[in-house]
C-alpha cells in the first residue's frame, strides 16, 4: 500500500518589510525553498514530522514542527514580519510629527525623542533576530487537500 504524500502551502505576507528580503524556507536543516513575493509555494513531502523554519541569512525563525494527523493533510502557512506595516507606519509617523515639532520649536528634547522608533526599529532587527521573521498559520487546523 502506497502511502499518500504531505503537503505544506506557504505563503508570503505583502508587507513593506519583507518586500526587501529573500525569505526561504528551511525544512529540516536539509531542504531549501525559495519564497516569491506573491506566488505560494507547494511542497510535497514524504515524511511526516519535520521541522519547518523561515530565513533570510541574517534572521531564522523559531524552528515550526508539523505533525500530520493523517495522510494527505496540509499544512496553510504564512511568512509574517513582527513590525508590520502599521508599526512602521506609527513609527515614522511619530518620528516626523516629534521632529517638525522639535525643528520648530528650537526644544532639543523633542528633537531626541524623534529618533526613538528609528532606534527602537533597529534594535528589534538587530537584536531579537529570531522573532523578527515568523511562521505562523495561515489555518488554524489542517484540512485535507482538494484536487
Amino acid at each position: 500500500m502506497e502511502q499518500e504524500p504531505y503537503y505544506i502551502v506557504i505563503t508570503r505576507k505583502n508587507q513593506v518589510l519583507l518586500s526587501f528580503l529573500k525569505i526561504r524556507v528551511v525544512i529540516d536543516k536539509k531542504q531549501i525553498w525559495p519564497l516569491a513575493d506573491c506566488n505560494p509555494v507547494v511542497i510535497t513531502l514524504a515524511e511526516n514530522d519535520l521541522q519547518l523554519s523561515a530565513t533570510d541569512g541574517f534572521h531564522f525563525s523559531r524552528p515550526l514542527t508539523l505533525h500530520y494527523p493523517k495522510e494527505g493533510t496540509y499544512f496553510r502557512l504564512k511568512i509574517v514580519c513582527a513590525i508590520d506595516d502599521r508599526s512602521l507606519l506609527t513609527g515614522a509617523s511619530i518620528l516626523v510629527v516629534s521632529y517638525l515639532l522639535g525643528f520648530y520649536t528650537g526644544f532639543l528634547l523633542l528633537k531626541i525623542i524623534s529618533f526613538l522608533p528609528l532606534i527602537y526599529f533597529l534594535l528589534y532587527y538587530y537584536v531579537n533576530r529570531r522573532d523578527f521573521i515568523q511562521v505562523k498559520q495561515d489555518r488554524p487546523r489542517a484540512g485535507l487537500l482538494k484536487k
